[in-house]
């Protein structure tokens, strides 16, 4: 159910005329070419049933695409349960204006039994489409460019300072806007805390653990251990690659790329929204 109700990273496509027009070709093209379902025994002009049927298809979409338009708008962010539902009762709204100009054109009487039966095919094969597109889609889009599907919260955090203690007697505490931080790197018996300033990554080395870090920054949910040796601010992730072995961060301006071990990706993966 997490899943579900993750964000959906594609918008809308700008090219939804373009589709409209492919749909209703590969329908056409299917019913004149491979002539399906008995499609081959009718005697009048298949050119043209097969163009009805592509015109069909082609308004079916193309009013279907004015009602997605208004629902993504309604309802925000767009959620991957909202595109496998919409995808669902495009194929659905679709299947039934076809199967009612079938009806019409071959003569062929409605029942109750024959339109579930259609109603169960079609949902079967919708499914079917609906999960093979959205996952394929999601997860290629999760392999490269996790970060944008990261729910971030910088600008709530814009005013918070956090301070990060050092353990010698006469340590200095590092003080900074949370915002600033990016990573810190667990190095024997010290972390190095790099962070922005000025406009310039700098890093400063503290005498402490990466558990009391994370102690210290344990409020604040984008703050996350990625690996044993390193922990990073979520927000100020701009690149992220990999599968589920593990992951590569780029924060920023920053040279150093963050790994994140393949103990940690379901954890990471439990960040986005």
């Amino acid at each position: 159910m997490s899943f579900l109700t993750r964000k959906y990273p594609f918008p809308l496509s700008s090219h939804w005329l373009r589709d409209c027009v492919v749909y209703s070709a590969i329908v056409f093209l299917i019913l004149y070419l491979l002539q399906p379902f008995g499609f081959s025994m009718y005697g009048g002009s298949k050119l043209l049933v097969s163009l009805l049927f592509g015109a069909v298809t082609f308004a079916c979409c193309l009013v279907y695409g004015y009602v997605e338009r208004f629902l993504r708008q309604f309802f925000k962010p767009w959620r991957i349960w909202h595109e496998a539902m919409s995808i669902l009762l495009m194929i659905l709204w679709i299947s039934i204006c076809n199967f009612l100009v079938f009806s019409w054109v071959f003569h062929y009487p409605i029942t109750g039994l024959l339109f579930l039966m259609f109603l169960y095919w079609t949902l079967v094969i919708g499914v079917f489409i609906t999960v093979f597109s959205v996952g394929l889609n999601y997860h290629r889009h999760l392999r490269n460019q996790l970060e944008t599907l990261l729910d971030k919260t910088t600008e709530e955090q814009a005013d918070i300072t956090v301070t990060i203690h050092d353990t010698n007697v006469r340590g200095n505490d590092l003080q900074l806007s949370i915002n600033d931080l990016l990573y810190i790197e667990a190095q024997k018996n010290n972390v190095a805390v790099n962070y922005v300033k000025d406009g310039m990554v700098v890093s400063q080395e503290l005498h402490t653990t990466l558990a009391a870090v994370l102690d210290d920054l344990q409020a604040y949910a984008n703050i996350f251990q990625c690996h044993r040796s390193f922990v990073v601010n979520l927000n100020n992730i701009t690149s992220a690659q990999g599968n589920s072995n593990g992951y590569q961060l780029k924060l920023g301006q920053c040279p150093t790329i963050v790994p994140v071990s393949r103990t940690y990706v379901p954890k990471l993966r439990s960040f986005i929204a």
